[in-house]
């Protein structure tokens, strides 16, 4: 039995230190990111509905609903194809932005930085009316630059063939900045030594230090721009809710706006919760395959 006199070891008072010292953290991650994850867990196995004085265990009862909902698999594939074009869009014309504005003089670097940034900084909800204008079918700027082009026109936010396209060139738009950011911070990491190495071995093309140098040595960026765009483009809401309000025939109806929609319009909280389960599932599901498959691609010097 040990003697309550003799203090603590010192791997034993090193462990205690370490406990207490995470505990707040712990505790904070549980009442702000788990235990509200737990509760809407459990709530997508009840029967309960907004305002209904009781409520009953169902099981899985509205996961077998979400089964058989043809709006639900609707909103799944919208928000998959948004997110299939949003993403690979965001990466490609944030790393150009960036190569770009690192190529210029420290004046214009300062201008374009900002520029670029303040879609982000920007309040959508707001900039959605100059959205609505842009692809208005008559005097929108989208159609006079393709009539100028001899391009077919379209009513592009009333078009079913055309209206989640437009959306996702809108997050494009608003998310190419912290891309474009993110990329100039891997930029600046880069050692300048491997560039005059690179020099020195007759490999001084553009190209040549984009894909020798430049490329590989953004590893790290490029796996956390992945992910974080993939996080931002799952999260659509607020252009479907504003713009397009789900329609035309659904054609914009993505995961978070069918969730809104059952679980504060319908007042179907459990349905909304179960929805809100998969859609948790699934960000979590491909940000980790995003990581885990990038992570084995990328160079950390």
């Amino acid at each position: 039995m040990a003697d309550p006199r003799r203090p603590p070891s010192p791997r034993r008072a090193e462990a205690l230190a370490g406990t207490l010292l995470a505990l707040p953290a712990l505790i904070l991650m549980w009442l702000m990111l788990l235990g509200p994850a737990v509760a809407v867990g459990l709530l997508s196995l009840t029967d309960w509905n907004f305002g209904e004085p009781q409520i009953r265990f169902a099981g899985l009862d509205n996961y077998e609903e979400m089964w058989g909902d043809r709006v639900f698999w609707i909103s799944l594939r919208n928000t998959v194809i948004y997110v299939g074009i949003s993403v690979p869009a965001t990466v490609m014309l944030g790393l150009l932005a960036a190569v770009a504005i690192e190529s210029v003089g420290p004046k214009l670097r300062g201008f374009y930085r900002a520029a670029y940034f303040l879609p982000v900084a920007s309040t959508l909800l707001a900039m959605a009316l100059v959205w609505e204008f842009m692809f208005h079918p008559s005097v929108g700027f989208v159609n006079q630059v393709f009539r100028a082009l001899g391009l077919p026109t379209a009513d592009w936010l009333q078009n079913p063939d055309t209206a989640l396209f437009a959306l996702a060139a809108i997050g494009v738009w608003q998310n190419l900045g912290l891309a474009m950011v993110l990329f100039m911070a891997g930029l600046k990491a880069i050692p300048p030594d491997l560039y005059e190495a690179l020099a020195m071995d007759g490999a001084d093309g553009t190209w040549e230090r984009f894909r020798r140098v430049t490329w590989p040595m953004l590893g790290p960026a490029l796996v956390f721009v992945v992910a974080i765009t993939a996080i931002r483009s799952f999260q659509v809401f607020d252009t479907v809710q504003v713009l397009t309000e789900g329609g035309p025939s659904k054609s914009t109806e993505v995961l978070l706006f069918t969730m809104v929609q059952q679980g504060f319009t319908f007042l179907r909280s459990a349905y909304g919760a179960a929805i809100t389960m998969v859609f948790l599932l699934l960000t979590l599901a491909i940000t980790l395959a995003q990581t885990v498959i990038l992570d084995r691609r990328a160079h950390y010097g």
